[in-house]
């Protein structure tokens, strides 16, 4: 594959086909922090948007990567935003209207193609992600991470999950492994990097689920179970994640 990353500033002829295919359960659609960065990707943040192509299919989407720049004035090897990708995201927009440059750049998502996955391509858009944060004179990389089998173990918490090694002393987990091929370090969780919630009937809605009894309920792709609440008539999902530094310089 001749393999072309670019940026949403530099090709934004090519940000329609940024569209082409989604890596997320349904019901995470539903948060409501994601459109203030999804819903402008060329005005608000397209220097940060990768998107590759094969230069011999320009009209195909192989992965894309989408990353924000925030301010952060603490350590990220000591402290990272408790509230995870929404807070990211928030402190992204805030910055943003306010005519800050962040001083730091957070990851958001890394996608491939379906049929393309388990090929490399994931690290290398990490690889890419990290190199465009450098070349926008930023000396960390960090990334609340959505750790890719966690939803196999929902009982599991974050903390002891993150700590699952393997035997050559890498997580157990693939996405967090590949973080940590790729240098970075896990410096900590947290436990409502996006929340979601919704009345029963929503939430039935989003996954097929019956939702009619209070107490948490596993749904399909969640990382942990869903919170139920018949007699208010509402469902709330913490969704948690791995923070990880990556310093660039």
């Amino acid at each position: 594959m001749d393999l072309l990353v670019t940026t949403a500033e530099q090709r934004p002829d090519l940000v329609p086909l940024l569209g082409d295919f989604h890596d997320w359960p349904s019901f995470m659609n539903e948060d409501p922090v994601a459109p203030l960065y999804f819903d402008d990707l060329e005005e608000a943040f397209p220097g940060y948007v990768l998107i590759g192509i094969d230069r011999n299919r320009p009209d195909r989407l192989v992965a894309k990567g989408y990353s924000v720049p925030f301010t952060w004035d603490r350590d990220p090897d000591e402290s990272l935003p408790a509230g995870g990708w929404d807070e990211v995201i928030l402190t992204a927009t805030r910055d943003r209207l306010a005519g800050r440059r962040g001083t730091l750049v957070s990851a958001l998502e890394i996608s491939v193609r379906p049929d393309l996955r388990g090929t490399g391509l994931s690290s290398v858009m990490l690889a890419e992600m990290r190199r465009n944060a450098a070349d926008r004179g930023h000396t960390s990389l960090v990334a609340p991470v959505r750790p890719n089998a966690k939803h196999r173990h929902p009982g599991v918490s974050i903390v002891d999950y993150a700590n699952l090694r393997r035997d050559d002393g890498l997580p157990v987990d693939p996405w967090l492994r590949v973080h940590a091929r790729a240098g970075g370090r896990i410096a900590g969780t947290a436990v409502r990097a996006m929340t979601i919630a919704g009345t029963l009937a929503e939430w039935r809605a989003w996954t097929g689920l019956p939702f009619d009894a209070t107490g948490p309920v596993e749904v399909p792709g969640a990382l942990v179970p869903v919170h139920c609440d018949v007699e208010h008539d509402h469902a709330v999902y913490c969704e948690p994640c791995v923070w990880v530094h990556h310093r660039l310089m």
